[in-house]
């Protein structure tokens, strides 16, 4: 980790931080197995800190089947009482079940606009990523609002606006590093 580097400060110094900050906070992606393993990590989040996810982000991995989609749609009662005896991850029944439902309905995207990415970016201006410039972290904005509000009528849980914008920003939706950061 190069400390001469400027970075933005909610990073601090932890190395598992720093290492997400610089390699992946506000990149881009558009692959949907990422997007799913975001929207899983950032709806176990709700109401924790970020790091405490990051840390239990391999049990996260292991548990909900490498991320993927298919797997997870189809896990049964008995896959809920396995997660909530796994000490990887965090053992809330409401959002192990809503992972196993969002899966679902992720599913349901994909077919209905081709890929969750397309879902996402029909929301963005001009279908593009927004890179900040005013080094001004919000904690939503109206497109992540709206973007929340659609997850919702869907069915979507533990997705509200405050966590759609963290999953934006994990994902490269919207660029948020401070103007002097080597990592923008």
């Amino acid at each position: 980790m190069d400390t001469s580097l400027k970075r933005c400060s909610w990073c601090g110094t932890d190395p598992l931080y720093v290492k997400y900050h610089d390699e992946e906070w506000g990149k881009e992606v558009h692959d949907d197995k990422t997007l799913f393993e975001f929207l899983i990590l950032e709806s176990a989040q709700a109401g924790l800190s970020w790091i405490t996810i990051l840390r239990r982000r391999e049990g996260y991995r292991k548990a909900f089947a490498n991320f993927d989609v298919h797997k997870v749609a189809a896990f049964t009662d008995a896959d809920v009482e396995r997660l909530m005896q796994d000490e990887g991850i965090i053992r809330n029944r409401l959002k192990i079940l809503a992972a196993i439902n969002n899966a679902k309905l992720f599913i349901g995207i994909q077919e209905e606009f081709g890929s969750f990415d397309k879902y996402l970016y029909s929301f963005m201006p001009d279908g593009k990523p927004i890179n900040s410039t005013t080094g001004i972290t919000p904690a939503s904005t109206p497109i992540s609002d709206a973007i929340s509000k659609d997850m919702k009528k869907r069915g979507f849980k533990f997705f509200g606006t405050t966590i759609c914008y963290a999953h934006m920003q994990a994902t490269g939706m919207v660029n948020d590093h401070v103007p002097d950061c080597a990592f923008k």
